[in-house]
């Protein structure tokens, strides 16, 4: 096999592409945090002073009691809402360089069987037990990219299973909490 410069200069020019994508998926996820904070810090410095002037204006602490406990449940939903757009945005994320990773994978793998298919034909007689080798090999390390894949997809719906029910808990919970006071 000869060494092709036109090859090699476009297998570097699709690294720096895959490498740009992730890096801007990356900061557009970093950027959307980044607003999401700003708006809830936003939000929460508001409440507050809000609810500092309802508890102000109690006229007696029993009434004092009431509006706190009448405030708790708008700011655990708030909580809530809060850590459901960050887990949505990070999944999100996850998604597109999953995706992208795949592909990546998905071009490697044709390039590679390409270029053992060219060696196999220009090989010497005799080395089809090293071609044969090599194709196991590539297969082996196809199938493991796949569980793991597999194995991936299967952690992040279990954790967006476990986030999603503790989040009904707490809401459940903080709406018991609030009818009983």
């Amino acid at each position: 096999m000869s060494f092709n410069p036109e090859q090699f200069a476009a297998a570097n020019k699709a690294a720096i592409d895959s490498l740009l994508s992730v890096a801007n998926t990356a900061l557009a996820s970093a950027e959307r945090i980044a607003t999401l904070n700003l708006d809830t810090a936003r939000s929460v410095m508001e409440d507050s002073v809000s609810n500092a002037k309802a508890l102000m204006g109690a006229k007696d602490p029993q009434e004092a009691l009431s509006i706190q406990a009448a405030l708790a449940q708008p700011s655990v939903e708030k909580a809530v809402a809060y850590s459901r757009s960050v887990m949505e945005i990070s999944t999100e994320t996850q998604e597109q360089v999953v995706k992208m990773v795949e592909a990546q994978f998905g071009d490697f793998q044709k390039t590679v069987a390409e270029m053992l298919e060219k060696a196999a034909k220009s090989a010497p007689a005799g080395s089809d037990v090293a071609v044969a080798a090599v194709q196991s090999a590539i297969a082996a390390a196809n199938s493991a990219f796949d569980n793991m894949r597999k194995t991936a997809k299967q952690v992040t719906e279990i954790a967006q299973n476990n986030v999603a029910a503790a989040t009904s808990a707490t809401v459940k919970a903080a709406k018991k909490t609030a009818a009983a006071k």
